[in-house]
């Protein structure tokens, strides 16, 4: 029988030579899913306990999957994980056990609790509380449960029942989490209300009053409000001071949705420039498996003023045959206040990260990459054949390839799918109105000026092919 240990060495030097190779070639050898599923050979006979077969997978999985790391890979919000967070989930993975109780992971539960206390503190939260979470899409969605249950307070024995209705307000552009929120935590689709932006893609403040004030009047009650820092498409932040000043007046749980652009917290310059009053929003998300770049999946939601909200609107049913009724030496179990039961040990890779890096170090490569959208920004508008299709106002590039307007959607598509295809690059797509839209995101550290020279030459070259 195989070791262990010879199991492992094996491994590392498989993983040794992708990591050798990951930044070299194109980023993907592209196979439609019937030739991949030929190349894969899904249904090949295995003897019982054969490590050959299991290797030849992995290997398969390593050399047809999508290079994350290559420079080319600017498609989503995350790229290639850093080395430190890539060292934690390994150790993760090996070690295998569930951050739900004190007893059952000791070091995870203090790595965890010790970064609840550095975000907060750099967000500027005070007696706060906060957890990690499967991502800002479930983060989302435990900051509008909050809000609702403070809103109602017999919401968790009653229901919606015979309460007056609730309604939320979010950014036109906010993200679709959202959306999903309204329906899990019974709101509806209805009741969630999309609130009219400017130029730059930003919620008005004005609207957002009127939006309220129809409500009011209607006899409903605004519980929530999100204001999303850093749209997925535009990148665009949400006035926060404006909505503080709302807050005031009706009441609200004011959330920031800091998915994407939260990650400037880490630089004071564009933390004042991009969401200040921040301190005083009542919850803040913020995914660090993103521009931050450790492993998938990592995120963290913080609540302010408050140390007791999320086991008071989370907690529930009888949990006694894992938790325990008091702290052990002062140290409450997490499972107590998270949504699901079993939790994922992401403290590891997050807490790794920091130590490495530290606010300094992602400070500083935050600005840079901030920098080289700027400069990314300036190229479109060296090529006479690309357009911005809106203003860059933090991170994103909306721009496209210009031809004849009852074309430009279906040819932007297929010149994007052309660059995919061909292993060039994988750059996003995404409709602003009815324009269809390329969205360049830089967050692999793996880009700088020459990789974003290299893209565009690329995707210019081969859009003048097809216009031709």
């Amino acid at each position: 029988m195989v070791s262990e240990t010879d199991l492992f060495r094996r491994l590392f030097d498989v993983l040794e030579q992708h990591s050798r190779e990951q930044n070299c070639g194109n980023f993907l050898q592209y196979h439609s899913p019937a030739e991949l599923t030929a190349l894969l050979d899904l249904d090949r006979e295995n003897t019982e306990g054969d490590w050959d077969p299991i290797f030849s997978w992995i290997s398969q999985y390593l050399e047809y999957g999508v290079k994350t790391s290559h420079p080319s890979f600017v498609n989503r919000m995350w790229a290639g994980a850093n080395p430190p967070s890539i060292l934690g989930d390994i150790v993760v993975a090996a070690t295998n056990t569930s951050a739900c109780t004190y007893e059952s992971a000791p070091v995870s539960t203090l790595f965890e609790k010790y970064m609840i206390e550095q975000m907060l503190e750099l967000v500027g939260f005070k007696n706060g509380e906060g957890q990690m979470t499967t991502g800002s899409s479930n983060a989302n969605m435990i900051a509008m449960m909050c809000a609702r249950n403070l809103a109602c307070e017999q919401v968790k024995q009653r229901g919606l029942f015979a309460q007056r209705e609730l309604f939320a307000f979010v950014n036109n552009d906010a993200h679709y989490s959202m959306d999903k929120a309204a329906n899990i935590l019974g709101l509806g689709s209805e009741h969630l209300v999309k609130v009219e932006v400017n130029e730059r893609g930003e919620m008005e403040p004005v609207a957002l009053k009127a939006a309220i004030e129809q409500v009011v009047g209607a006899g409903g009650v605004p519980f929530f409000v999100a204001a999303t820092e850093g749209t997925t498409v535009r990148g665009a932040y949400d006035p926060i001071t404006p909505l503080l000043a709302l807050r005031k007046k009706y009441g609200f749980w004011l959330h920031a949705d800091g998915a994407w652009g939260g990650a400037a917290v880490m630089s004071d310059s564009l933390k004042d420039e991009f969401m200040a009053g921040l301190s005083e929003v009542d919850s803040f998300t913020c995914d660090f498996h993103k521009m931050l770049g450790s492993a998938l999946m990592c995120n963290v939601l913080l609540i302010n003023h408050s140390n007791r909200t999320l086991g008071a609107v989370l907690g529930g049913g009888d949990g006694s045959y894992l938790f325990r009724d008091t702290e052990d030496s002062g140290v409450r179990d997490l499972g107590t206040t998270s949504l699901q039961c079993g939790r994922r040990v992401d403290s590891l890779k997050w807490f790794l990260d920091w130590k490495y890096y530290g606010k300094t170090g992602f400070g500083k490569r935050i600005e840079n990459y901030l920098e080289l959208c700027k400069y990314a920004e300036e190229c479109v508008h060296s090529y006479p054949e690309l357009e911005l299709v809106t203003p860059r106002v933090s991170f994103n590039i909306c721009f496209r390839y210009k031809v004849n307007e009852e074309i430009a959607n279906s040819f932007n598509q297929e010149l994007r799918t052309r660059l995919y295809q061909q292993g060039l690059a994988l750059v996003g797509i995404a409709y602003i109105g009815e324009l269809l839209v390329m969205r360049l995101l830089i967050t692999n550290t793996n880009v700088g000026r020459q990789e974003i020279d290299q893209f565009f030459r690329q995707l210019v070259d081969l859009g003048q092919e097809m216009a031709a």
